[in-house]
């Protein structure tokens, strides 16, 4: 694409470590956190850069002003356990007054908001210090909010001294219900809270500007960042240093450092352990050392623990998601390692036997991303890797297994190469357009196979899920928009947006200070039929339950989301042959409720909807345990119905997420219940009669024009 060639695209979920600020290993002190010359430059050109490129076209008004004053105070006290309504309110005088702080470069007024924080968090986490030298009273019946992002500020300092009372309790009972013992449990919070003060007093001026500058980008959309030149060097070490680390995209989440993805082929990935949404809450070094709790760190940090040299033993403690607060958490000894190519290649297999299936045999090519080895490709080797190269082999290794269907599994799949993207529907099309590409300046870019081969000409489902992002999206949306395959699953994450990483220094001569990265949206995606691929994702022909509500999962969730649009179309859209899709889903859905495997998943996302529903818990220890025992049992004894009616023996009643974790042959049929289900759908296609999923429609409709 001519309109990349100015910058590199990044198409994979941005690696959310870059949240964090990159804070100084000292303490700063508060007559130091001031705005330097340099910060006022970087504001001038952030502001200049993202009004001239950035896709979404908003003035800098007061309008913007006061979602950037909401985006900066929920930066700076996200659960609000630091603000008063007091605080709140003086700061109101700087609402409508953050668009003239950008336009002028005069940026003292978030500087002094910061302050006032700095002067709070130190207040307080002083305060939870000194409570723990208190003997705390766990037969009172009181309940503790530790979601606070929407409740009110807290009125006054009593109030606020109060919800940190109920916080340190609450953080003794979560250690006290982990087995921990008094004495050691009092230590490992006294070490978190000096580790807390600790980090405030080293936030210095750089990263007070980048909270700022980043409550700018966040009130247009979630994917523009202003990265620090410190960050900015971080991140250039984490990207070399990323393929010999665990392989797993990082957020902050509260005080969570959360799970948001395994990156597949890395060791996290492969060691069957870790999921995405598992809360990190300690980290230790090696197969001995001791375990540092994590709760309340910093994202920047907690990488720094985990992050180590290729080889090396690190161990985490997670806290599974969906387990209740305060339930067990289990220890994972991860090796750091180089992700090779080779793990995350596409991989074969073939089901068949289900009687539903009436003898069908269907083949499965699972692709965890999109990669292509950029690099084997520049040195001249011909036989370098790519998901393209490697799936046209499987598909005729499948061809020649005489496979009545294929589904490509893209489950879990958070995108990689355009290129890859459009070469592999290639493989199912004539030659044509897959994705189109509208810049800020209204250009507009096509993608097109320019292969007339098609490689696989039979039956086709693609199975996606909500983690199913940008690079596979635009595949899935090529295959319905061309009639060419059915697709199964949950609506896709919905980024459908491509990003640029600038280099502000570029943009002043001479300077002798590094102003840092401004990594910004400054295109969208656009199927072939003209809808975008953002917000809204891709819609399956065939909707499994959702594990999670459109509002709290993907794109949807994010603030500030771009909206979904739409283009003039590339090509005629070829409709699948609706009637028998809808048969399909029929079937379907009449199968799924008497299918254990859908119920297990059911009810797996019912019992954690309520756990994450739950904005508070009690600090009454003999109900807050058995709340938590109650919601195990309940999940233990939903996974043994699934267990029995797929053969395999019961889980002990026991209570105990270790016993677990070799439970190789139950987290193999829990992971293939999706899959399963995919391949009988595109059996139940092909015994109506069908013997590919392209509709009856000319030969001429597939080539564009």
């Amino acid at each position: 694409m001519r309109m990349m060639a100015k910058f590199l695209p990044l198409l994979l979920l941005w690696p959310l470590v870059s949240a964090g600020a990159a804070t100084s290993n000292h303490e700063v002190s508060p007559a130091d956190l001031v705005p330097s010359q340099t910060h006022r430059q970087a504001a001038v050109i952030i502001t200049k850069v993202i009004e001239r490129h950035h896709v979404r076209k908003v003035p800098l008004d007061d309008k913007l002003s006061k979602e950037i004053f909401k985006q900066y105070l929920e930066a700076l006290d996200p659960n609000r356990s630091f603000f008063t309504q007091e605080d709140v309110r003086s700061f109101s005088a700087y609402e409508t007054r953050m668009d003239d702080v950008l336009n002028t470069a005069e940026l003292e007024p978030p500087f002094e908001i910061f302050l006032t924080y700095r002067k709070r968090a130190e207040a307080q986490v002083k305060l939870a210090l000194r409570l723990l030298d208190q003997k705390q009273d766990f037969t009172v019946n009181e309940d503790y909010r530790f979601d606070r992002t929407k409740a009110p500020w807290a009125a006054d300092g009593k109030e606020l001294d109060d919800i940190w009372r109920k916080r340190v309790k609450n953080d003794i009972l979560s250690l006290r219900m982990m087995g921990k013992k008094e004495d050691e449990l009092i230590k490992t919070l006294r070490k978190r809270y000096e580790s807390t003060l600790a980090q405030v007093k080293q936030f210095n001026a750089d990263d007070v500007f980048q909270t700022f500058a980043n409550a700018y980008t966040m009130s247009l959309e979630p994917h523009t960042s202003y990265m620090s030149p410190q960050l900015s060097e971080n991140f250039d070490i984490s990207m070399r240093l990323s393929l010999e680390g665990i392989g797993a995209v990082l957020r902050s989440r509260n005080e969570y450092t959360e799970i948001m993805k395994t990156v597949p082929g890395g060791p996290a990935d492969l060691s069957g352990q870790v999921h995405n949404g598992d809360r990190i809450i300690g980290v230790g070094q090696g197969n001995n050392g001791e375990i540092e709790n994590v709760l309340g760190w910093r994202l920047q940090d907690v990488v720094d623990k985990i992050r180590g040299p290729k080889g090396s033993v690190v161990r985490l403690e997670v806290l599974p998601k969906g387990a209740a607060a305060g339930g067990s958490a289990k220890t994972i000894p991860l090796i750091r390692n180089e992700i090779k190519l080779e793990d995350q290649a596409a991989k074969k297999s073939i089901i068949q036997g289900m009687a539903e299936m009436k003898g069908r045999k269907i083949g499965v090519i699972e692709i965890p991303a999109f990669y292509r080895d950029f690099q084997g490709q520049s040195s001249g080797d011909k036989n370098f890797r790519s998901t393209t190269r490697d799936v046209r082999k499987l598909l005729k290794d499948l061809t020649e297994e005489k496979v009545d269907g294929v589904v490509i599994d893209l489950r879990q799949n958070g995108g990689g190469s355009l290129t890859e993207a459009t070469e592999l529907t290639g493989l199912f099309i004539d030659k044509g357009p897959v994705v189109q590409v509208l810049d800020s300046g209204g250009k507009l870019e096509v993608e097109r196979d320019k292969d007339p081969e098609i490689v696989y000409q039979g039956p086709l489902a693609v199975l996606v899920d909500g983690e199913s992002a940008s690079a596979s999206e635009i595949f899935a949306g090529a295959i319905q928009d061309y009639g060419r395959g059915i697709i199964i699953g949950e609506p896709t994450f919905g980024k459908g947006t491509v990003q640029t990483l600038i280099d502000l220094d570029r943009f002043v001569r001479g300077g002798d200070e590094a102003l840092g990265r401004l990594r910004l949206t400054m295109a969208q995606f656009y199927r072939v039929s003209g809808s975008s691929t953002q917000f809204k994702g891709v819609v399956p022909d065939v909707l499994y339950p959702n594990s999670e509500s459109d509002k709290e999962h993907g794109e949807r969730s994010l603030d500030n989301a771009l909206p979904w649009s739409s283009i003039g179309p590339v090509r005629k859209v070829t409709e699948i042959q609706r009637d028998k899709v809808q048969l399909i889903a029929e079937r379907h859905r009449s199968r799924i409720n008497e299918d254990p495997g859908f119920r297990f998943l059911n009810e797996g996302y019912r019992i954690a909807k309520e756990v994450r529903d739950r904005h508070s818990m009690s600090l009454q220890e003999s109900k807050r345990r058995e709340d938590w025992r109650n919601t195990e049992l309940a999940r233990r004894a939903s996974e043994n119905r699934f267990r029995g009616s797929v053969g395999l023996k019961p889980l002990p009643e026991s209570i105990d997420f270790e016993a677990d974790e070799d439970d190789e042959e139950g987290t193999k049929a829990i992971s293939k219940i999706q899959l399963n289900e995919a391949a009988r759908l595109l059996a139940d296609f092909i015994n109506l009669g069908q013997t590919s999923p392209v509709s009856s429609a000319p030969r001429a409709a597939m080539i564009d024009f």
